[in-house]
């Protein structure tokens, strides 16, 4: 096979052809390696590249089979880590000039679990400065495009992930979501970015592990392979204080299902938010799929509450946590969206995160209830479509004025603080081309159903398939 035709597998058929010996792992690298370097320049996702360490982990990938040794689910399969994870001997920037020459001696339990699971690490995928906005563009590796309109942004923060996915020059790739940062990324690129359940995918090292507002979870192309990017990620670690004691093999199953009689609450906009008419349009369009499904869909949509003022103050809370002393050490190298949501952490009134604090629980409470009538609700990943490279962040919508970086992004924090799992799934192109997901939350901690109606959307649609012509 050409480097094209195996770019073009889903990670699952990658896998079953090295397993039974039609293709070896250093194949799969060397392939992905050519599309990496044909494509990488125009859309900067991957910004540090370990070609050499890669063909040799190809190698000791091969050998170990050739030996009879067990294959791991992510066997042979090439893989970038977000450049906030760490990577032991390869530098970790979070895409700020703090970190720039920074190489961490230990790896984050996500890069260790991939590669424990065969994975072949091959660098590290662009990011925001400190993962701080959902557009990726930092000041030491500049911005990353869009693969379906290099005018684009890719949104973020896990954007170099999504474009390197989209451009067929990564399978499967990792993130981290605090108010969007694996779906509106996914959205943006035709690709598939899964929120977990907190405590899903433990997370260390970390300075909030009690935390439940971020979390870290699978990218690809296909809702069949984030699952089983999940199965290798998922699982407990007594490190993480509130992960999750399941067995995650069940993610590497079967996602068919009969949706027949299932109830769906269409939040379309999520209560009354500002969106773009070209998301809507989109989104509208592929509704009946879900009553060709079986399934039976009713316009509701739970009561968020004072959810903005309450996710700033827990978000602002993480900030102080995980970057007060950065801010004070190199405030001259930070930008000012970091400044300011750091120094809000750090001033705010005990007032504002009990009134977070009873918000949260008031509205965990108010879902459950209502996801007792409805076992999902679908609506917008992100109130926008993929804006231009050069802008920082939109500051209206539909004529409706953004207050500050992040409240373009609404409808991924809201459902973020519900603490329910959800996903970006493609849903079709506006009339410009550029994408347009659709955001599908399941019950407390039901990633399995999230990813079964997923799956069953994207068969039904099949706009995963539809590459970006670089």
């Amino acid at each position: 096979m050409d480097s094209k035709s195996i770019c073009e597998m889903t990670a699952l058929q990658m896998r079953a052809e090295i397993e039974i010996g039609h293709l070896s792992a250093r194949q799969v690298v060397e392939a992905h390696l050519i599309n990496i370097e044909a494509r990488n320049s125009a859309i900067n996702a991957i910004v540090t590249l370990d070609a050499e360490g890669a063909l040799r982990q190809a190698d000791a990938a091969d050998a170990a089979q050739a030996a009879g040794k067990p294959l791991g689910l992510l066997h042979g399969l090439p893989v970038a880590h977000k450049d906030s994870f760490f990577t032991a001997g390869m530098r970790t920037t979070h895409g700020s000039p703090v970190h720039r020459d920074f190489v961490p001696e230990r790896s984050s339990l996500a890069v260790t679990r991939q590669q424990e699971a065969g994975a072949i690490t091959v660098g590290k995928t662009n990011l925001p400065e400190f993962g701080a906005g959902s557009h990726t563009f930092n000041p030491v590796f500049g911005a990353t495009r869009n693969p379906y309109d290099l005018s684009r942004t890719c949104g973020g923060s896990s954007g170099g992930a999504a474009a390197a996915l989209a451009a067929r020059i990564l399978p499967l790739a990792d993130g981290t979501d605090m108010g969007g940062s694996l779906r509106n990324p996914a959205n943006f690129c035709n690709v598939v970015g899964l929120r977990p359940s907190p405590g899903r995918v433990p997370q260390w090292p970390s300075l909030t592990p009690y935390s439940t507002l971020t979390v870290a979870g699978p990218m690809a192309r296909t809702v069949a392979d984030a699952a089983l990017m999940l199965a290798a990620l998922a699982g407990p670690d007594a490190r993480d204080p509130i992960s999750i004691e399941q067995d995650p093999f069940r993610f590497a199953s079967s996602l068919e299902r009969d949706f027949a009689g299932t109830r769906i609450a269409c939040a379309l906009s999520w209560g009354g938010l500002p969106v773009e008419p070209a998301v809507l349009r989109a989104i509208q369009a592929q509704l009946p799929v879900f009553e060709t499904l079986g399934c039976k869909v009713d316009e509701a949509c739970p009561d968020f509450g004072d959810a903005d003022a309450a996710f700033h103050a827990l978000r602002a809370q993480i900030f102080a946590i995980s970057l007060g002393e950065t801010v004070r050490a190199h405030r001259d190298k930070t930008k000012q969206t970091v400044i300011w949501n750091t120094e809000l952490g750090l001033s705010q009134s005990a007032q504002a995160l009990v009134h977070a604090e009873r918000e949260r629980a008031a509205l965990f409470e108010r879902t459950h209830v209502f996801m007792e009538k409805y076992e999902f609700m679908i609506g917008v990943v992100s109130q926008v479509t993929p804006f231009a490279v050069e802008t920082e962040y939109p500051t209206e919508i539909a004529g409706t004025p953004m207050r500050n970086y992040i409240d373009w992004m609404r409808s991924s924090y809201y459902v973020t603080l519900t603490g329910h799992p959800a996903i970006s799934v493609p849903c079709g192109f506006t009339d410009q081309g550029l994408p347009v997901g659709l955001q599908i939350v399941g019950r407390h901690r039901d990633e399995w159903g999230v990813l079964q109606l997923a799956h069953a959307f994207e068969q039904a649609t099949q706009f995963w398939k539809q590459a970006p012509k670089l």
